[in-house]
């Protein structure tokens, strides 16, 4: 989301990293589509949802929000740290921080107040069809402190604060060279041990009230923010080879087209309860979570790689998007919910209803992220 990738001059990032930037669109695109398979049948919370009936459709969507679960969130925060420790040396920590606060704090600010609000007055007066205006609504309105989406940017905050306490006290210099695939691997494993012993107190659903974090999928986000940083420090990414992408590639492949669906037919066979997998000391929710770092680490090298070899050249339009990704990101829940209500009375199959409202979805939220950048000091802020 938010990063100093436009004009680095510190450090040893080269002044434009354009595959970087055009991650994050494809990134972005993945968050929307993730909300609009979930108001269409994929599990999952979301303001508005007419699921569909179609047992096929539901499978399907399942597999797609787990496997954009499994590596797009952790993904940002690599993206949004890879850039932390050079933008903290040009600006030192008082002004690193009150920088932080502008760009993370007012869009945490404006959502909860103003664009939260709104949202869920148009799903009660239209989705659930409640009679009531907007100002009757809001006075029996509690839920003022509601960052929704931007429970990712709630959390950076946090994530931003806790280097610099740790950066004013250690040099946090940490210096070697790629690791290996194994080695990634191995990395992937301890991470999804760690989720299953999270998973014991957390499961997946528990929400931290009233900042929205669901602290079942925290261990994968901040290692990956640690790793952001790390790389940057040792150039991890310059390092990064084709053939490494496509052994990682191959490896989420498996992950997703065999083991995943393989572990719900298992399940359903032996009559195991599907809450399993939400947490638990059971075996279903341990080989959840070694599914999801494996097959989302596999994805986020793979993605990198990919990226690296075949992105990396400038683009006018690409980076246009790529400039709109964090207002697109805060819009796009009110998107979503407008075009999903607006098909909502239609006669028409959910899934039909997907296939009309996903690129509407696309276009319109990146359209009105690139319009908010025109309003007075939107540039500053987004």
């Amino acid at each position: 989301m938010p990063s100093d990738s436009t004009s680095l001059s510190v450090g040893k990032i080269p002044s434009k990293i354009y595959y970087l930037d055009y991650d994050k669109i494809l990134l972005t695109a993945l968050v929307i589509l993730h909300h609009i398979a979930i108001t269409y049948g994929a599990p999952g919370g979301w303001y508005y949802q007419q699921p569909t009936t179609q047992v096929w459709a539901k499978v399907g969507l399942a597999l797609f929000v787990a496997t954009n679960q499994s590596f797009f969130m952790g993904l940002f925060f690599l993206l949004s740290s890879y850039f932390i420790e050079p933008s903290y040396q040009r600006k030192g920590a008082q002004k690193f921080v009150l920088d932080r606060l502008k760009r993370l704090g007012i869009p945490l600010v404006f959502y909860s107040l103003l664009l939260s609000p709104v949202m869920n007055f148009l799903v009660y007066r239209y989705g659930h069809h409640q009679q009531a205006t907007f100002l009757q609504f809001i006075a029996g309105y509690d839920n003022w402190i509601d960052p929704g989406v931007l429970w990712f940017v709630a959390a950076l905050l946090l994530f931003n604060v806790m280097y610099v306490l740790f950066r004013l006290r250690f040099s946090l210099q940490y210096t070697r060279k790629l690791p290996s695939g194994i080695h990634i691997l191995w990395f992937a494993v301890s991470v999804g041990l760690i989720s299953f012993i999270v998973r014991l107190v957390f499961p997946v659903g528990w929400v931290l009230s009233p900042v929205g974090f669901q602290l079942c999928y925290f261990p994968q986000y901040v290692a990956l923010f640690v790793v952001g940083i790390v790389a940057q420090q040792n150039q991890w990414l310059d390092q990064l080879s084709p053939r490494t992408g496509k052994q990682f590639f191959r490896i989420a492949l498996v992950g997703i087209v065999i083991v995943f669906p393989l572990l719900f037919v298992v399940t359903t066979k032996l009559g195991l309860s599907m809450s399993n997998f939400n947490g638990g000391f059971n075996e279903q929710s341990l080989v959840l979570c070694l599914w999801e770092q494996i097959t989302g680490l596999s994805m986020c090298v793979a993605l990198l790689s990919y990226s690296k070899y075949h992105w990396n050249v400038k683009s006018t339009f690409l980076n246009m998007l790529a400039r709109s990704t964090y207002s697109t990101y805060i819009l796009h829940p009110l998107v979503v919910i407008v075009l999903s209500l607006l098909f909502a009375e239609i006669p028409m199959e959910p899934v039909m209803k997907l296939l009309i409202v996903a690129p509407l979805a696309i276009i319109g939220s990146f359209s009105i992220g690139r319009l908010a950048l025109k309003l007075p000091a939107a540039q500053t802020i987004l």
